[in-house]
């Protein structure tokens, strides 16, 4: 049987391009061929939908594109995810569904059973889950269809389930001679490596043929890459879609004779993994929120330098704005790094000085500053004068301004309010320093596009005469480890130094993690790369008074 998947790019609540799309793609899978299609996990209404779904005019856009696209559904089947009505109660009342369309007609629905709530899900806010599930019967077939994390649950592959069923199990007791999974499943570092494993487990040890169907795009934080997939019975690859682009696949999962050799699909390096998703993240959120055209500032950094790269892949060099704003601080080199950066990308790029404006507001605040000492009071002033430059100049000509802070800034509160976390995304808030440095050598793999100067000199905010990152933070490498086990692993910090690291050093990490959850809850949306991001991810409350005291080694 040939099964054609559309891995394909929606909009939450684009309804009327969001079916146009699937129809244009539902025949161009039929003229290749396909026998049964599928499109992605709710993919008419577009996921995540999240509160959209309290809203009754929503929920009823979503039946009414369902309909019309039934309408133009002809013998070939169309298996697509949308919001379903529950009837049943109590009970929530919605359910997240998958419909067989065909001759014009809905034939038959089926109901996610198993419902995420952890990480950036929250699916049981909203819908009601299946008590119980059948296959599908198609042209002699039993078809066992699931959505999403119905086929996350496999016994022999996670130590821990978070369910006490299986609806892939369930499915095969039942006669199903093929699954078939329509998926929304967001990405994050490693993730790709981890699906596909999962889905060979599942049909290595079931002995039944898979596909799943992937979502691919950006909606606000979260980035969909697609790798669709269909295995056979041993477990083997017989296609696979494009990471982070459109891509439709038709492929025939019931092939008998010779059983094709193994694939071997080799994914990209890690590196070009975290550009192409970082990039689309760019672009799907500039463009579905109604924007062409970005700026940032430009400070000669590697930070600004690889947002401004992976702005110009997304966009075009032609909508990207870069601004450099000197004061008394800046260095020279800090001007040449950025004009050359942008001069290898052909983005526009002007100088902008702040200086007047610092010895204005100097000028205003000295009377109330008299006698004090100077500190980040003063500087501050600078990193604000900046985002309050880019600001006018976003209402001015309508770009989004784009900020330029890593997740290592972000962590420990080395970022300014209202300054340099002024914006409307915030591309690599998820993306450690250590990893802007790999992903920055990646660029130049083939020739210099960031300036070498800006991967090779000292960070600095050039706040203060001769300031250096590492002024009051760790080096980078032990900062991002200790992030990583704190934020991303969840482990606490008697256990941090247990694994070898300086008690103070973390201590003064932990402390300053904690003490910065106000900045972030201000900061604009991130693109999730890792397994946990600051933002949707990882909800900590600002006024709480649980520290973990100091410890010594």
């Amino acid at each position: 049987m040939k099964i054609g998947l559309l891995q394909l790019n929606s909009t939450v609540g684009d309804f009327t391009a969001n079916r146009a799309k699937l129809l244009a793609a539902y025949a161009q899978a039929v003229t290749g061929g396909a026998e049964f299609v599928l499109a992605p996990e709710l993919f008419l209404c577009g996921y995540p939908p999240r509160d959209l779904l309290q809203r009754d005019d929503f929920v009823e856009a979503n039946l009414t594109a369902l309909a019309e696209t039934a309408g133009q559904i002809g013998a070939v089947p169309l298996c697509v995810g949308f919001v379903d009505r529950n009837s049943e109660r109590p009970g929530r009342a919605l359910r997240n569904s998958a419909a067989v369309l065909q001759h014009g007609k809905i034939i038959w629905r089926t109901t996610k059973s198993l419902l995420p709530t952890y990480d950036v899900f929250d699916e049981d806010r909203y819908f009601e889950p299946a008590k119980t599930v059948a296959p599908f019967e198609f042209e002699g077939h039993k078809l066992g269809i699931t959505i999403c994390e119905d086929i996350w649950n496999d016994e022999d592959f996670w130590p821990d389930r978070l369910y006490r069923r299986d609806p892939v199990s369930e499915l095969i007791a039942q006669g199903a001679e093929m699954i078939l999974n329509l998926s929304a499943s967001p990405w994050c570092d490693g993730k790709e490596r981890t699906r596909l494993e999962m889905l060979r487990r599942v049909a290595r040890d079931e002995k039944i043929p898979l596909v799943q169907v992937n979502a691919i795009g950006a909606n606000d934080e979260l980035i969909f890459d697609g790798h669709s997939v269909a295995l056979n019975a041993h477990g083997e690859t017989l296609a696979m879609g494009g990471g982070f682009k459109e891509d439709i696949l038709v492929v025939d999962l019931l092939e008998t004779g010779n059983r094709k050799p193994e694939t071997g699909k080799k994914f990209p390096p890690r590196e070009e993994l975290l550009f192409s998703a970082l990039s689309l993240g760019i672009r799907d959120y500039v463009r579905k929120c109604g924007f062409k055209s970005v700026l940032l500032g430009l400070s000669g950094g590697i930070d600004s330098a690889l947002i401004a790269v992976i702005a110009a892949d997304a966009l075009g060099a032609e909508n990207v704005w870069g601004v450099a704003m000197p004061a008394r601080y800046s260095s020279e080199g800090s001007l040449t790094d950025a004009a050359k950066l942008a001069k290898n990308l052909g983005i526009r790029y002007d100088v902008l000085p702040i200086e007047s404006s610092f010895q204005s507001v100097e000028a205003q605040l000295q009377n109330v500053f008299a006698g004090t000492k100077p500190n980040e009071a003063e500087e501050n002033i600078q990193s604000r004068l900046r985002g309050v430059t880019l600001m006018a100049l976003s209402n001015k000509f309508g770009g989004l301004v784009l900020t330029t802070g890593n997740k290592s800034e972000m962590a420990v509160g080395y970022c300014t309010l209202y300054g340099d976390m002024n914006g409307a995304l915030a591309p690599i808030a998820d993306v450690l320093k250590t990893d802007v440095y790999k992903i920055a050598r990646w660029v130049n793999r083939e020739r210099e596009i960031i300036p070498a100067d800006s991967i090779t000199k000292p960070p600095s905010a050039e706040l203060r005469p001769g300031q250096k990152d590492q002024d009051s933070l760790p080096p980078y490498e032990i900062l991002d480890a200790i992030l990583d086990l704190y934020v991303v692993k969840n482990l606490g910090k008697a256990e941090i130094i247990s694994s070898g690291f300086n008690a103070a050093v973390v201590n003064d990490v932990v402390n300053k993690i904690n003490f910065s959850e106000y900045k972030r809850r201000q900061a604009p949306p991130g693109l999730k790369v890792s397994p946990r991001a600051f933002g949707m991810g990882r909800r900590i409350p600002i006024a709480q008074k649980f520290r973990t005291k100091n410890l010594t080694a």
